[in-house]
């Protein structure tokens, strides 16, 4: 990739955020902040570029507009750039939180969202109305189609803002799922760190059947989208004061807050730090969602002055209980099971022989036969992606389903530990199989607690067996110390032939389908096992998928 690449990345970012044409004064400026040294002759000559590739379009003398194109480009390019974007995006929105809470004048973070009924917006206010919302405070007004409604509600970054400018410098963590139960907050039962990810948390939870809220309202039980933040202990007092004076105002949506290296929700948190809940500024848009309304959810997208916000109600009654400070079992994060499960991979290359780690779905014995010849066509139709390896098995309490065991990547991490080289998980993906193939979403493996691939497969991302485009595929990026790569080259192609999929092995300082080993590393992409269940899932069989779950003998696995 050439050195220009990043820097036509960043123009296309800057282009994309503005509603007129831009000239290339104001693009060098914003380039300038964004730490790269370009002057306008230079960013003249950048333009350029993406004009022939049609990344852009010239209007006249006013400047240039991104294209279509250019907006495909910019959500594909430089996916290492991505997952690092996301993290700094929400910086960059809590920095240009300005909101005086006392004049109640400034800026805030905002959610739009787009509708298409008033069903919608009854729904979104009986949520509000609930406490499960950051505040009343929303924008109604007609989008650009007719029919189409923008909704426009507080996002919690704003809070996030707010205590910044009261020198308080809170760390948002993660996003996740928290389970209520009798109206009280019981535990984060997912999560995903908010560094290393090209979705943001609530987004990757955004799937159908991943929330509850409605159960919540109606029965005080169920899931709902939550962020979780730290500030230093030491400003406790004053943030407590802070969101006291913000909650009389009408901004909220603090679930709770512990004290001083207590965890919480079962999150562990540090020494001299505090941990924060905070509802997900999404949550009415969730509800909407759930009651099978049709919807367009965007997540912390624009600063917006709070003058242009209106409560939607003046009626509040918070419905969730205080946090008790019960113990709850900590989270479970996924690389500290996947890690023991890897150590005790013991499978002979040569004898091919031994444990490897499997994923194992369930579903109706009855849909048994379709879903093996769904995969059999999926392996046949494509045999250099697809691992040909399953295994049944009965499910441990209903007699109804049966279990179909698949081969999960992170067997390949065990077996070259296994042989003295050191392969670590970096990310799970989504590879598109273009020319070149490319990761167009990359999420981390640590700070997650779900396999990245399930989030992939509960939004319907994937494109094994579908005519749409080009195929989008699971796929997993691990890291080798370079000093290593010989023998993990010879190793890594017996394994391909064997079947295990790796799809690519890089080198040093390369991009591995555009994604990013650190240095004296090099990066290997290998196909996840789950790729044959997510084909199932789209020819419509009801399958529920689960990821590195048990150990399971190579050699009593049957191929398609």
């Amino acid at each position: 990739m050439s050195d220009s690449e990043p820097r036509m990345i960043e123009i296309l970012r800057i282009l994309s955020q503005q509603e007129k044409p831009t000239g290339s004064k104001m693009i060098a400026d914003e380039l300038k902040d964004k730490g790269f040294n370009l002057g306008e002759r230079a960013v003249r000559y950048h333009m350029q570029i993406l004009d022939e590739k049609g990344y852009t379009e010239r209007k006249g003398y006013s400047g240039r507009v991104i294209t279509n194109l250019g907006r495909e480009k910019l959500e594909k390019g430089l996916i290492y750039d991505q997952v690092d974007f996301i993290y700094s995006k929400f910086e960059e929105m809590i920095y240009l939180t300005d909101f005086n809470y006392i004049t109640q004048q400034g800026n805030v973070v905002v959610n739009t969202s787009t509708v298409y009924n008033e069903e919608s917006i009854d729904i979104i206010k009986r949520i509000i109305e609930s406490g499960l919302s950051v505040s009343p405070y929303i924008n109604i007004s007609k989008g650009k189609v007719d029919g189409e409604i923008e909704v426009t509600t507080l996002c919690g970054t704003t809070i996030d803002g707010i205590l910044l400018n009261e020198g308080i410098a809170s760390q948002p963590l993660y996003g996740g799922l928290l389970k209520i139960e009798d109206n009280t907050p019981i535990i984060f039962e997912e999560l995903i760190s908010y560094r290393k990810t090209s979705l943001t948390p609530l987004d990757a939870f955004s799937s159908p059947n991943r929330t509850s809220v409605l159960d919540v309202i109606d029965s005080g039980a169920g899931l709902i989208p939550a962020n979780f933040r730290l500030i230093p202990s030491i400003g406790r007092e004053k943030t407590i004061d802070v969101i006291n004076k913000l909650d009389k105002i009408g901004i909220g949506g603090v679930i709770g807050i512990s004290d001083e290296s207590q965890d919480i929700l079962g999150i562990p948190v540090p020494e001299g730090m505090v941990g924060i809940a905070l509802v997900g500024g999404i949550t009415p848009f969730r509800a909407v969602q759930e009651s099978g309304e049709e919807i367009d959810i965007k997540i912390a997208e624009e600063i917006r002055s709070f003058n242009t916000l209106t409560p939607i109600t003046s009626t509040i009654k918070n419905s969730l209980k205080p946090v008790t400070q019960a113990a709850q079992p900590n989270v479970s994060f996924l690389l500290s099971k996947s890690w023991n499960l890897i150590q005790q991979v013991n499978f002979d290359v040569e004898k091919r022989k031994g444990n490897i780690v499997s994923n194992v779905s369930y579903l109706k014995k009855d849909d048994l036969d379709n879903a093996l010849s769904i995969m059999e066509d999926t392996y046949n139709n494509d045999p250099k992606y697809i691992n040909p390896y399953y295994k049944i098995l009965e499910h441990p309490t209903d007699d109804d389903k049966i279990g179909i065991a698949t081969i999960c990547s992170l067997s390949i991490d065990g077996i070259l530990i296994n042989n003295g080289i050191r392969c670590t998980p970096r990310y799970g993906g989504l590879l598109e199989l273009t020319e070149p193939s490319l990761f167009i979403e990359l999420i981390s493996y640590n700070g997650s607690t779900v396999d990245p691939h399930k989030i992939f497969i509960a939004k319907e991302m994937t494109s094994i067996t579908r005519d749409m485009g080009p195929r989008k595929i699971l796929a997993s990026f691990k890291e080798i110390p370079y000093i290593s790569r010989d023998y993990s080259v010879n190793l890594l192609d017996t394994l391909d032939k064997i079947g295990l999929s790796i799809y690519k092995i890089g080198k040093p300082r390369e991009l591995t389908y555009n994604a990013k080993a650190d240095n004296y590393h090099f990066g290997i992409v290998a196909g996840s096992g789950l790729n044959t269940i997510a084909a199932v899932r789209e020819k419509g069989v009801d399958i529920h998928v689960k990821a590195i779950e048990k150990l399971i003998p190579f050699e009593k696995m049957d191929r398609l």
